[in-house]
């Protein structure tokens, strides 16, 4: 009995550690691991440093200002989510899959998408999951998902990096309009390819990987003929937020390229004007993307499930 009950505790101790070094990877801080685990910011030291010890590898580069994932930490804490993720798998099967999926889930998503068609939905998917907690980087940057320990993002345009696993979800409709101050001053374009010439200009939609202005496809069929042009245009601001760029085009700052549920809101308050009717901009995919490596929890699983719902069911993309 004494055997078994110290084998028990030294098993609770391992978890104890793993949960604690992978909290402090995420959250690149052991104050906040401590805070997220209810444990003081001494205790998770202490574990993380036994693990070290134990396991005779240096995990975890530590300064007063941040603490940053070793190489061969970042290899460690991939097996280590892997492993918990198992043991949450586990407990379900074992209370017959009634456990509700639980835990910590970053998540990294687009700027207008999360304003206009994830938030306003979150109270439904926190009434079916209660006990998942969504940690959500809201920007249109490329985030490193491995790197910064996500466990999805959703981005709109291809994603061509092979250690993701990438599903499209969606393909969103995209549109060209100008608000009417710009149209007062530079008149209504007649063709796509007045863009490129003076007076008229776009914003620039800045690509954050590259730096470099993100050009659009459009097209159009006539007697039986296809015209397709492809844009840069000429620009006097560019931004890499969605929500900063489409806040350009309201000021009459140039044509935007935008995703309709972006655009028709301000359509309706006649913020905005469509322009080039006749013709059609090659649509944006939108994808979900997690790591190959990463273990696909109930947590994660909920969510996408939640999300396809939740695309399939928007009338506005």
């Amino acid at each position: 009995m004494t055997v078994w009950r110290s084998q028990t505790i030294k098993h609770m101790d391992r978890f104890d550690t793993l949960q604690a070094f992978a909290r402090v990877v995420e959250a690149g801080s052991f104050t906040k691991a401590a805070q997220t685990l209810n444990m003081s910011k001494t205790t998770i030291s202490q574990l993380v440093q036994q693990l070290e010890t134990r396991l005779r590898v240096k995990l975890l580069n530590r300064t007063t200002r941040q603490v940053r994932v070793t190489p061969e930490g970042a290899a460690y804490y991939d097996r280590v989510v892997r492993l918990l993720a198992d043991l949450e798998e586990a407990d379900s099967v074992l209370t017959g899959g009634l456990a509700a999926p639980r835990g910590r889930l970053r998540i990294d998503v687009p700027a207008p998408f999360a304003r206009l068609i994830l938030m306003p939905a979150l109270p439904d998917f926190h009434r079916r999951y209660p006990e998942i907690q969504l940690i959500m980087g809201v920007s249109d940057r490329n985030v490193d998902v491995i790197g910064e320990n996500v466990d999805c993002v959703l981005r709109g345009g291809e994603i061509t990096v092979p250690s993701l696993i990438a599903r499209r979800i969606a393909d969103l409709r995209l549109g060209a309009y100008a608000a009417p101050e710009y149209l007062r001053s530079a008149g209504p374009p007649a063709h796509p390819r007045d863009l490129d010439e003076a007076p008229h200009h776009i914003v620039g939609f800045l690509r954050s990987n590259s730096g470099t202005i993100a050009s659009i496809q459009i097209r159009r069929r006539r007697n039986g003929k296809e015209e397709a042009v492809a844009l840069k245009g000429r620009y006097v601001v560019a931004a890499d937020d969605g929500n900063a760029y489409l806040a350009a085009g309201l000021a009459g700052m140039g044509v935007l390229w935008l995703p309709r549920y972006m655009a028709e809101p301000h359509v309706a308050q006649g913020e905005l004007t469509p322009l080039f009717e006749d013709w059609q901009l090659d649509p944006m995919p939108l994808y979900l993307a997690y790591p190959q490596t990463r273990h696909q929890s109930a947590k994660l699983r909920a969510f996408i499930a939640w999300i396809d719902e939740l695309v399939s069911a928007s009338k506005s993309l």
